[in-house]
């Protein structure tokens, strides 16, 4: 006989078909605004991630710089020069591949202090949930007293109070610093989150039945309990990237983000808001429009997982 034209596939293929073949890929493909907002999110990440490839200059590099070609407009204005498409800036640097530059660093901060925000808080929520007593009202407690303070102040604050202990740091440790100050800020939505759906879950039958066959609590909440919690995470995870570039930004305009030698768009848009009212409009326009892009198709992005994963909302 022949052998079967159709053989089983991998587990890997299984599941790469049945992703593409349920509703998530199904809601995908049926908004315009959610495939609009991955494109802009994925050309974004793609211009960042291969900087060094795709920058026609490079920014940083001083022996690359002309400081003839400083203040250039873009080249569709007066004065301008095809060369630099959206002009320079003061020492001449290319605006184009600064923000590519840019955007790698401030996707960088972002993406580390979500996923380091999430590992505090998820950790925090799934212990007071499944424990509850004490350890439940001790982690609300300090939630609680977290959310008095403003997010933006106590990264400020954290981030300050380190660049002023180390003022002679190197840029790794300015990053790590920054990197922990948007993440003390930002557990508490994951902890508060995770802590309320295991609260639900910790009371179903599945858990009770691990139990009595003698599972252990830790197995429990990282094998059984972890896994049906992590939908309203991921959609959490998504906003917050969109919130975390922001606040890097923020810090980095106030002068306390990332160092000045590796740029962030925040520190872009600051260089430029010292040349606004001269005329060179372009030197903070064009920063400010990609962190606007990035953090509005990153949210959107958030808005459709979350109603991709919630199926009263379909």
């Amino acid at each position: 006989m022949a052998a079967d034209a159709n053989p089983n596939p991998t587990p890997s293929a299984a599941a790469l078909r049945g992703f593409f073949d349920g509703d998530v890929w199904h809601s995908f493909r049926s908004s315009p605004v959610a495939m609009a907002a991955a494109v802009i999110a994925l050309v974004c990440l793609c211009c960042a991630l291969f900087a060094d490839v795709v920058a026609p200059h490079k920014p940083f590099d001083l022996a690359t710089l002309e400081l003839m070609d400083s203040l250039k407009p873009p080249a569709w204005v007066e004065g301008g020069e095809a060369k630099y498409l959206l002009g320079t800036d003061g020492q001449g640097r290319d605006i184009l591949s600064a923000l590519m530059y840019g955007t790698r660093i401030s996707l960088l901060v972002g993406i580390a202090s979500v996923l380091l925000s999430m590992l505090i808080g998820v950790g925090l929520g799934l212990l007071a949930g499944f424990v509850g007593g004490r350890v439940d009202a001790f982690v609300m407690r300090v939630c609680d007293v977290m959310l008095s303070f403003p997010s933006i102040l106590v990264a400020l604050m954290i981030s300050g109070v380190g660049r002023s202990l180390f003022p002679q740091a190197p840029d790794a440790l300015a990053f790590v610093v920054l990197v922990l100050a948007i993440a003390l800020t930002g557990w508490v939505q994951y902890a508060r989150t995770v802590r309320g759906s295991t609260l639900v879950e910790r009371n179903k039958e599945y858990v009770q039945a691990a139990r009595v066959i003698g599972v252990g609590p830790l197995r429990i909440m990282g094998r059984h309990v972890l896994p049906n919690v992590l939908g309203p995470v991921l959609v959490l995870a998504t906003i917050q990237i969109a919130s975390a570039i922001i606040t890097e930004a923020t810090l980095s305009f106030l002068g306390v983000g990332v160092p000045v030698t590796s740029p962030s768009l925040g520190t872009l848009i600051r260089n430029g808001n010292d040349t606004l009212f001269s005329g060179e409009w372009w030197i903070t326009a064009w920063p400010s429009l990609t962190l606007v892009l990035i953090t509005l198709s990153v949210n959107l992005l958030g808005d459709w997982l979350r109603d991709a994963l919630n199926p009263r909302l379909r």
